[in-house]
């Protein structure tokens, strides 16, 4: 069997990843497994490795990460992957690869084919609360939504904090969240634009004091803010396009997408170009002159609140 594993979520991919290979070597044994960097071996080292035979097995398995990358094997995968001999499985992981190649098209027609996309927050949320009572913990819809705002959306991230959380107490509150875990940056930043927009410009130097207290350079708030803005930009030029589509051509998380509309509908096009060039010259003057960055950026916070 030919197997083909993709896609921007990596927990998912590496789990499917994890089982199948453990499933085999239950069967198998260690010596019939066989991993290859695709983007450091040789084509010969490949092509050596799905085509020959098991040794001292029934069967064996090569697990192929990033074979793309060598343009060789991508330009002759289909003769490759047909000398496969019967006695070997191999799974093809590939986790970015461009859906307009060839490359991409044979795998997904002629290979066993998986994607594994990202999650957005109602989907984490739930996701949480069954991995949880699964574990033989507990924790409510409501507190699993406030998990995902303060984390983020990395599903890998949230299962390594759910975890962590479990080992303390089973039951899983907000205060154990709020003691236990860290605000990501990202889903501050975004918190802090929020409360710019709803005109709570007090609660948005509280955000950006955590920020600082959390040793985040003013350099990597205007990166944050910058990106936020673009996600706010490719949804004002969107027209009338579902978050899903636009997610999908933008290609950013449709949890994104979803939780920036608020603030997009609040402001006109003109507004947020006025933005991003106010934004642009405080980065332009930091890199050229002797000015405090948290003085400009506070300034910069109360335009964006007017």
């Amino acid at each position: 069997m030919i197997r083909t594993l993709t896609g921007a979520n990596t927990f998912l991919l590496k789990r499917e990843l994890d089982a199948a290979v453990a499933a085999f070597l239950v069967e198998h044994g260690d010596l019939a497994l066989e991993r290859i960097d695709g983007q450091e071996a040789e084509l010969a080292k490949i092509q050596e490795a799905i085509t020959s035979l098991p040794f001292l097995a029934n069967k064996k398995m090569v697990v192929l990460r990033a074979p793309g990358a060598n343009k060789d094997f991508a330009e002759k995968v289909a003769q490759l992957l047909s000398d496969v001999p019967e006695t070997t499985d191999v799974i093809i992981v590939e986790p970015k690869v461009d859906k307009r190649s060839s490359y991409y098209k044979f795998l997904k027609s002629k290979t066993a084919f998986q994607e594994f996309n990202e999650l957005d927050q109602f989907a984490l949320a739930s996701w949480l609360v069954t991995t949880a009572k699964g574990q033989g913990g507990t924790i409510s819809s409501k507190d699993a939504n406030y998990l995902v705002e303060r984390v983020g959306a990395n599903q890998q991230a949230l299962g390594n904090e759910l975890e962590k959380l479990l080992l303390y107490a089973p039951t899983i509150t907000r205060r154990s969240i709020d003691d236990l875990t860290e605000a990501a940056p990202q889903s501050t930043i975004f918190q802090l634009l929020e409360a710019v927009f709803a005109g709570n410009v007090q609660r948005a130097f509280e955000l950006y004091g955590e920020q600082r207290a959390l040793k985040v350079e003013p350099a990597q708030i205007i990166a944050m803010i910058a990106w936020q803005l673009h996600v706010l930009a490719v949804i004002k030029t969107a027209g009338q396009q579902s978050a899903d589509a636009i997610a999908k051509e933008a290609k950013i998380s449709p949890y994104v997408i979803r939780k920036s509309q608020g603030i997009a509908h609040r402001l006109t096009l003109a507004k947020l170009k006025a933005l991003i060039a106010d934004l642009l010259l405080i980065d332009m003057r930091l890199k050229r002159e002797a000015i405090d960055a948290d003085e400009a950026l506070q300034n910069y916070l109360l335009k964006l609140a007017l």
